[in-house]
C-alpha cells in the first residue's frame, strides 16, 4: 500500500508542473502585449518636436544660403504685399509661422523694426532706393538688351567708421547682389573680395570665398589700427571681387574704387554702395622695355645671361606704381630645362637689375634653345601679375630674333639690346 501511494504522488507531480508552466506562459505573452500597447500609444501621444525646428529654421551655417530677410538693405514689403494678395479659399499652410506648440496664429502680426540701428538705417536706406524708381523706369529696365545686363557687373555694399577711442578705421564688407556668372556650367560664381588701402599698400585683406551665390552676404568688418583720423581724407579704397576657381586662376569679376577725400566720418557710421565697374586692364601699347645682354661660350657650351634694365613699365591697375621682377625660363625644344628669377625692386617703372645668370646648354649651338622673360608684379596678398613677355630664339620675330643671331655670330662677345615687352 504505500509503494502504491508513492507512485501516485509521482504521477502528480507532471500534471502541477503543466499547469504552472501554461500559467506563467499565459501571463508572460499578455505582460508583453500590454507593454508593446503602452509604447505605441506613447509614441503616437507625444508631442511632435516643434520647439527644435523653430530653433534651427532660419538659422544656416553657409552664409550664401540666406534668405532675403537676413540680407542687408533688403525690404519685407514686396513679401508682406505677395502674402496678402493670396486669395482666401487657397490653402495656404506657412510652417515658419508656428507658435513653439505646433498652432497657427490666427492674426498675422505686423512686422517689427529691427532694435539694430544698422539694419534699420540700411532698411530705410534700400526703401529710398525703391521709393524713387517710377515706373517709366521700371518699363526701360525689363526692356534691357542682353548686350547691357553682361555689361552690369553688381553692386557692392559697405559702411565705413573711424573709432576715435583706439585711431582705427573700420571698414565694414556687407553684400555683393546681381554679380554675373563665372561658371557657365553652373551658371553661378564663388566670389570673394580684396581690399587693399592705397596708396601705401601696406594693409591688404580679403573676405571668405561664399560658394555658389550671385549674391553674397559676407557681414565681415576689418578695423585698421595706427591710422590718424588726419590722414582718413589721402586714402582711397580698393576692391578687387573675384570668383575662386578651384583648377586655374581666380577670376576676376569686377572692382570698385573709393577715394575718401571729401569722406566725413565724425559723426559715426557711413553707409554707402558702389556700381561694380569693369576692371581696368593695362594697354598693350604700354608694357615697356627691357635690357638684356647675351653672349655664348661655345668652348664652355654656356649661355650668359644678363637682366640689366627696365624702363617705362606700366602702373599697376589703380595701386599706383609696380613692384618689378624678371623671372628667366631657358627651354629645349619647347621643354623648360631651367628657370631664374631677379630680386624685387619696390614702386619704380624704371628698375635697375643688373642681375647675372649661367645656363648650361645641353646640346650643341643654340639653333633648339630659346629664352623667355617675364616681368611680373610682386603682390603679397595674391598671385603676382604679368606685366609684360619676352621670347628670344632663333625663331623669334622682331629685335629678338635679331639679337639671338648676332649671339650666334660673334660667340664670347656680351651684346646687349633693348626689347619692348609684349602682352602678358
Amino acid at each position: 500500500a504505500p509503494i502504491a501511494a508513492s507512485h501516485q504522488q509521482f504521477d502528480e507531480i507532471p500534471t502541477v508542473v503543466g499547469i504552472f508552466s501554461a500559467f506563467g506562459l499565459v501571463f508572460s505573452v499578455s505582460l508583453f502585449a500590454w507593454i508593446c500597447c503602452q509604447r505605441k500609444s506613447s509614441k503616437s501621444n507625444k508631442t511632435p518636436p516643434y520647439k527644435f525646428v523653430h530653433v534651427l529654421k532660419g538659422v544656416d551655417i553657409y552664409p550664401e544660403n540666406l534668405n532675403s530677410k537676413k540680407k542687408f538693405g533688403v525690404d519685407d514689403k514686396s513679401e508682406a504685399k505677395s502674402k496678402s494678395a493670396m486669395p482666401k479659399n487657397s490653402l495656404h499652410l506657412d510652417l515658419e509661422n508656428r507658435d513653439l506648440n505646433g498652432n497657427f496664429p490666427k492674426t498675422t502680426s505686423k512686422m517689427q523694426s529691427s532694435p539694430d540701428p544698422e539694419n534699420s538705417s540700411s532698411k530705410h536706406f534700400s526703401e529710398k532706393k525703391k521709393d524713387s524708381v517710377s515706373p517709366d523706369s521700371l518699363k526701360s529696365t525689363t526692356s534691357l538688351s542682353s548686350e547691357e545686363k553682361q555689361d552690369k557687373l553688381g553692386t557692392l555694399f559697405l559702411s565705413l567708421e573711424y573709432n576715435f577711442e583706439k585711431k582705427a578705421f573700420v571698414v565694414s564688407i556687407k553684400e555683393a547682389r546681381g554679380l554675373p556668372a563665372m561658371d557657365e556650367q553652373s551658371m553661378t560664381s564663388d566670389p570673394y573680395i580684396k581690399m587693399t588701402i592705397l596708396p601705401e599698400k601696406k594693409h591688404k585683406v580679403k573676405t571668405r570665398v561664399l560658394r555658389k551665390t550671385l549674391d553674397p552676404a559676407f557681414d565681415e568688418t576689418f578695423t585698421f589700427y595706427g591710422i590718424p583720423y588726419s590722414q582718413i581724407q589721402d586714402l582711397t579704397l580698393h576692391f578687387m571681387i573675384l570668383s575662386f576657381d578651384r583648377f586655374s586662376r581666380d577670376d576676376v569679376i569686377g572692382e570698385v574704387l573709393i577715394p575718401l577725400a571729401g569722406t566725413e566720418l565724425s559723426e559715426g557710421r557711413m553707409l554707402m554702395d558702389r556700381e561694380i565697374i569693369k576692371r581696368n586692364v593695362r594697354k598693350s601699347s604700354g608694357r615697356g622695355e627691357l635690357l638684356i645682354s647675351l653672349c655664348y661660350q661655345s668652348t664652355t657650351n654656356t649661355l650668359t645671361v644678363v637682366v640689366l634694365k627696365a624702363r617705362h613699365l606700366p602702373k599697376s591697375d589703380v595701386s599706383g606704381l609696380s613692384d618689378p621682377y624678371v623671372k628667366v625660363n631657358l627651354y629645349h625644344v619647347k621643354k623648360r630645362i631651367s628657370k631664374k628669377k631677379t630680386h624685387v625692386k619696390k614702386c619704380t617703372p624704371n628698375a635697375v637689375f643688373n642681375e647675372l645668370f649661367v645656363f648650361d646648354i645641353p646640346c650643341e649651338g643654340l639653333d633648339d634653345i630659346s629664352i623667355e622673360f617675364l616681368v611680373l608684379d610682386s603682390d603679397r596678398g595674391s598671385r603676382n601679375e604679368v606685366i609684360g613677355r619676352l621670347t628670344l630664339g632663333s625663331s623669334a620675330e622682331g629685335t629678338g630674333g635679331e639679337h639671338w643671331k648676332e649671339i650666334c655670330e660673334y660667340p664670347r662677345r656680351q651684346i646687349a639690346k633693348w626689347h619692348m615687352l609684349c602682352d602678358g
